[in-house]
């Protein structure tokens, strides 16, 4: 495999999604290391295709990523069901474990950005103690206003990452990103979401047999019930019927619904 060329994409409900195994993955990300070429990582799982319908800011930090990868099972799924198959989930928290393994074993250098200041010491302590040959060359939280952007961003340029995690919202994430690239000078970019409250303890993450059957979002709606119950109620069912539209309504008719709900 060399570049994003040797990787096919299915479009899903607009989306251009990686047909990508997660050693591709990791291979795509190496190379970009190794040739010092930049690459943003975007991932999707349902929830967050439902909400690109109705919020033009988050799809197009989404679809500004130069590759996209299916964080969810119901999304592997329903590229199946829809006939454009992808071959596994891609997760944000795995590969973002496995690139850490990659960087355990070449030594790469990783900054991590985002969370508050306990959930990011305890991340990076948890990560070091995990891969000891990565080096970690700099952290900062997420708490920041756009005054002190540039000062986070010329700490990043100065540690020299090859790797930069980061669990900020978004558009902040890609706001940030794009205004300070040039300072930036970072190979791989992976927006990592909720995977150092995960790293930290904060939030659990679901036993491999509850994510094997797609039910990861249960998982955490039972930890949080009150906050999270009805938002996952509410973006499931939308997702479903954005399955059956797209299976049984001509083609035509599932654009002008999503332009339709874009536009609006």
């Amino acid at each position: 495999m060399s570049g994003t060329a040797a990787i096919e994409t299915r479009e899903l409900f607009g989306v251009p999604i990686a047909a990508a195994t997660m050693t591709q993955a990791v291979a795509l990300a190496e190379e970009a290391i190794r040739e010092r070429k930049p690459q943003l990582i975007g991932v999707v799982n349902a929830a967050k295709l439902v909400n690109m319908r109705k919020n033009p800011a988050l799809h197009d930090s989404v679809m500004s990523a130069d590759v996209i990868y299916a964080d969810g099972m119901s999304v592997v799924w329903a590229s199946r069901w829809l006939g454009r198959p992808l071959p596994e989930r891609v997760a944000g928290i795995d590969l973002m474990h496995a690139l850490m393994r990659r960087a355990d074993e070449q030594g790469f250098r990783v900054f991590c950005l985002g969370a508050t200041q306990e959930v990011l010491d305890e991340s990076v302590r948890r990560l070091q103690a995990l891969y000891p040959g990565a080096v970690i060359a700099g952290s900062h939280h997420g708490y920041f206003d756009e005054a002190g952007e540039e000062a986070v961003a010329r700490a990043i340029g100065d540690a020299r990452a090859d790797l930069l995690f980061v669990a900020m919202t978004s558009p902040k994430k890609e706001k940030f990103l794009a205004r300070w690239s040039s300072v930036l000078q970072v190979s791989v970019c992976h927006g990592v979401g909720g995977s150092f409250d995960v790293l930290a303890g904060k939030v659990r993450r679901a036993p491999r047999l509850w994510q094997k059957l797609g039910l990861e979002w249960l998982y955490r709606a039972l930890q949080e019930p009150l906050r999270l119950g009805k938002r996952y109620l509410v973006t499931n069912t939308v997702f479903i019927g954005m399955c059956l539209r797209a299976r049984f309504l001509p083609r035509s008719a599932v654009d002008k619904t999503a332009s339709a709900r874009h536009v609006g």
